[in-house]
């Protein structure tokens, strides 16, 4: 039928830039997201994932009936998982054990086996996900793994589609782009693209605080990493991925920065997008805030809210975690005189009628007896 697409693979790309005019509006920059979250797997990972299929494709490792391994946070997992359920491989996928449970359960809807592995341990520990991946490669008859953190194909699905549409869909006229650093295949592909169009257009990298790529790009050492909340970008190690060469300026980001952000994108623009997205955009605002003249500002939100209702979105998992504000605060008295109250009760020698007349009269469904 005319204009219908073959298959779901065909509706990767081609994603809109939206202006924000809420969000930031206290910048002189013109602020904007590229909707990478409206991807058919929800996330700019599809890119990737389809271009590293269809390279191991072309070179004969992956073959009819093969297995895709992979290290996720979840979204990647996802674009390959899509893939695969059309192309017709198996899947498995590691992920670490602080990724929201939305993320392991849309993986196991596209039929796909998924191991979860401790978090806080060092990428060269055994337990990691990244070593159980390759463990399970070698373990697994016609497997090959994905390897988005060292394969380039991941930066090469940015040069050859995200690149050429942001500077088509801006006409050119972008000043800076601000992308959330995971496996870096993103900002490097991207970065890399804009960067041969017009060398003056910068690229500002954002970066979880506990990440190492913030101290990294400042000093050239790898420092020691520390747990963070915020899911799918930022890393402990340095994936070959990642080129810092074309990066002018690294931002960083708390948490709770991340997180309030993420909600005010969905309350305030109607952007359903995830963390990732928060953090780039109030990394964005503060690289604009710095700026003596105005620019046209890009960033990527990167994948969707769906992935965070259980947390991001769960005002008590974000008062539990200290994110936003406990309910009620002090001590059990302060509460108490806030919210005054008369204790009513009843003395043994209380007649039923007396009884059954007070809690009547004051709406009580049960009454202390004293004495």
């Amino acid at each position: 039928m005319k204009g219908a697409f073959n298959n779901i693979l065909d509706a990767v790309g081609r994603t809109p830039i939206v202006r924000l005019n809420t969000v930031g509006s206290h910048v002189d920059s013109a602020l904007h997201v590229k909707c990478e979250f409206m991807n058919p797997g929800g996330s700019v990972k599809d890119r990737p994932a389809l271009q590293i299929i269809e390279d191991y494709e072309a070179e004969g490792k992956l073959t009819p009936g093969g297995t895709i391994v992979e290290a996720t946070s979840g979204n990647t997992g996802m674009g390959l998982a899509m893939a695969a359920a059309v192309k017709g491989y198996k899947c498995i996928f590691v992920m670490p054990d602080k990724m929201s449970q939305e993320k392991i359960l849309a993986l196991r809807a596209f039929g796909a086996k998924v191991m979860v592995t401790p978090t806080n341990v060092e990428p060269d520990d055994p337990r990691s996900y990244y070593c159980v991946a390759r463990r399970m490669v070698e373990e697994t008859p016609n497997a090959v793994l994905a390897n988005q953190y060292h394969n380039p194909s991941n930066p090469k699905a940015h040069v050859l589609t995200t690149g050429p549409e942001i500077w088509e869909q801006t006409g050119g006229e972008i000043d800076a782009m601000v992308i959330s650093m995971g496996t870096g295949g993103t900002i490097s592909g991207i970065g890399g693209y804009l960067k041969e169009k017009n060398p003056n257009i910068r690229i500002i990298g954002i970066d979880p605080i506990g990440s190492i790529y913030y101290d990294y790009f400042r000093t050239g050492k790898i420092t020691t990493a520390h747990t963070y909340k915020a899911e799918g970008f930022g890393e402990d190690f340095l994936p070959t991925t990642m080129d810092f060469s074309i990066v002018d300026d690294v931002v960083r980001v708390s948490d709770k920065e991340t997180f309030l952000m993420t909600r005010r994108l969905v309350r305030e623009e109607g952007l359903y997008a995830g963390g990732s997205s928060g953090a780039a955009v109030a990394g964005m605002i503060k690289w604009a805030e710095r700026q003596v003249k105005p620019m046209n500002v890009v960033s990527i939100a990167c994948d969707s809210a769906m992935r965070y209702l259980s947390k991001i979105f769960d005002d008590e998992w974000m008062r539990e975690n200290g994110f936003i504000d406990p309910e009620f605060a002090g001590r059990v008295a302060d509460v108490l005189a806030m919210h005054p109250r008369t204790l009513f009760s009843v003395l043994p020698s209380s007649t039923v009628t007396d009884v059954i007349s007070m809690m009547r009269s004051h709406g009580l469904s049960q009454l202390p007896v004293i004495g």
